[in-house]
C-alpha cells in the first residue's frame, strides 16, 4: 500500500515470494529477466530456474513462503526474521502416515518491491526449495522494503512454473503468501494461478495484514477458498514476543559444541560454515531467546547440511570415504589413513546424536517453562505470522495423514 507507511521495524524477511511472469503475464510460462543485474543488487546468488518435478517416493513437505516487500511491510518482515526458526520447529515434530520423518524443504519469494524486475512483474525467486536452512535464513535477513506494485496472481503463477513441485497427491505443498493490497492487482488473474495450484496438488494459504473485513473485500479469502487454504489476518507491526528462559543458557552452549561437530569436505564447505555461525549471530542479535529457537532447530531432524558437511555427508547411500578429497578437509584430518577417517567421523556422529538428545530433552523443559510464562500473561497477544503459518499446517498436515509428535527429534 504506497499510501500507508508503518513503522519501520526492520530489515528483513522470510519473503517467500513466487516470483512472476514475463512481458506475456497471461502466459505460465514465466520468463527470466533480461539483466540478472537487477535482481542480484537486491539478494545475491540466484539459483537457475527448476522446473522438473519431484518424484521421489519418500513423503515431502515443501512450503514456499512469500512476502510482500513494498514500503508498508516492514513490520511483517520484521516477524519472519523473528519467527523462522518456531516455524522449523514445528515442521521438526512431523511424521508421515508409515512414523518416517518426511523430507522438509522451504522456499522464499518477493514481490512488490521497486527495486525488482518491472517486466517480471515486480517478484523474485530468493530462494528455490532447499533443506538447508541456513540458505533461507541468510537470504531472509538480506532482504529489504520498497515501495512497489504487488500482484499476487502474477507471483503464484511463477512459483508454480519455477519450483521443483511434488507429483504425487500424498505430499504436502502449501504457498503462504502475505501482503496487504488487493489479492486482484495486475496483468495474471489470481483465480487462475490459484485454480492451477490446486491441479498441481499445492494449497495457497493467504495472509493479508489488516482489517479481516478489508481481507475478505479485497478477495484475500477467496484465493485462499480456490484451493482450501486458510485465510488469516495479522498485524504486521505487531513485534515479536519472546519469552527468555532458565535453559537457554544451556542450550548456547550445547549449540557451541554441536558447532564443532560439523565439519567441510569440499571446497563450498568453509563458506557454508562460516554461513552457519554467522546466521547463529543473526539469531543472538533480535534475542537470547529467539537464539535458543534457532539452536534448537539445528539439533532437529530438520537442520541437514549434506551438501557440505562431512557427518551429513557420510549419511548417504553412496558415501565412500575413498573418494573423498582430503585437501578440502581441515589440516587435521588431512593426514589421516581411510581407516583413522572412518573412525573420526564415526566420533563426529556420535557426538552429534549425543548433543542433539540432550537438545530434545531441554526443549521439552524449555516448552513446558514456556507455556507457564503464557498463562501467566494478562493479554492475549494478536496473532502473528508463525501463529497462522503453524494454524494452517497443522489442518493441511491432518489431510494427508501427517502427524505431529511432542518433540523436535
Amino acid at each position: 500500500m504506497k499510501t500507508r507507511i508503518l513503522p519501520t521495524l526492520a530489515t528483513g524477511i522470510l519473503a517467500s515470494l513466487l516470483f512472476s511472469c514475463g512481458e506475456d503475464i497471461n502466459q505460465r510460462n514465466a520468463v527470466q529477466p533480461t539483466n540478472q543485474n537487477e535482481l542480484r543488487e537486491i539478494i545475491p546468488d540466484q539459483d537457475p530456474p527448476q522446473q522438473s518435478v519431484s518424484n521421489d517416493k519418500k513423503t515431502k513437505i515443501k512450503l514456499a513462503l512469500i512476502l510482500d516487500t513494498s514500503n508498508s511491510m516492514d513490520g511483517l518482515i520484521d516477524q519472519a526474521k523473528n519467527q523462522l526458526w518456531k516455524i522449523v520447529m514445528e515442521l521438526a515434530k512431523t511424521k508421515d502416515k508409515n512414523g518416517e520423518d518426511p523430507d522438509i524443504d522451504l522456499a522464499l519469494y518477493q514481490y512488490g518491491n521497486d527495486g525488482l524486475s518491472m517486466r517480471n512483474g515486480y517478484v523474485q525467486k530468493v530462494q528455490s526449495f532447499t533443506g538447508e536452512l541456513d540458505e533461507i535464513s541468510e537470504k531472509l535477513f538480506a532482504l529489504k522494503t520498497n515501495g512497489g506494485e504487488e500482484y499476487c496472481g502474477t507471483v503464484i503463477n511463477t512459483s508454480l512454473n519455477e519450483l521443483a513441485w511434488s507429483a504425487s497427491k500424498e505430499d504436502l505443498q502449501m504457498i503462504y503468501i502475505a501482503g496487504n493490497e488487493g489479492f486482484n492487482q495486475g496483468s495474471f488473474d489470481y483465480s487462475e494461478a490459484c485454480n492451477w495450484a490446486k491441479n498441481k496438488n499445492v494449497t495457497v494459504n493467504t495472509i493479508f495484514c489488516g482489517d479481516r473485513n478489508e481481507g475478505i473485500r479485497t478477495l484475500w479469502k477467496h484465493g485462499a477458498d480456490l484451493t482450501g487454504g486458510h485465510f488469516a489476518v495479522i498485524n504486521s507491526d505487531a513485534k515479536s514476543v519472546h519469552y527468555d528462559s532458565p535453559y537457554d543458557d544451556q542450550i548456547s552452549n550445547l549449540n557451541a559444541s554441536l558447532n564443532k561437530t560439523y565439519v567441510p569436505y569440499n571446497s563450498v564447505g568453509v563458506l557454508k560454515k562460516e554461513k552457519q555461525l554467522k546466521e547463529d549471530e543473526n539469531a543472538k542479535l533480535l534475542s537470547s531467546a529467539n537464539a535458543s529457537k534457532r539452536y534448537l532447530s539445528k539439533g532437529s531432524k530438520v537442520y541437514k547440511n549434506s551438501s557440505w558437511d562431512l557427518v551429513d555427508y557420510s549419511r548417504r547411500k553412496n558415501f565412500d570415504v575413498n573418494k573423498l578429497e582430503k585437501k578440502h578437509l581441515p589440516d587435521s584430518l588431512q593426514s589421516l589413513s581411510e581407516v583413522e577417517l572412518t573412525q573420526k567421523i564415526t566420533d563426529l556422529s556420535n557426538r552429534r546424536t549425543a548433543i542433539k538428545k540432550e537438545m530434545a530433552d531441554l526443549s521439552k523443559k524449555r516448552d513446558a517453562f514456556i507455556a507457564q510464562e503464557k498463562l501467566k500473561a494478562l493479554k492475549t497477544d494478536s496473532a502473528q505470522l508463525e501463529d497462522v503459518i503453524i494454524k494452517g499446517l497443522k489442518e493441511q498436515a491432518n489431510k494427508k495423514s501427517i502427524t505431529f509428535q511432542e518433540t523436535i527429534n
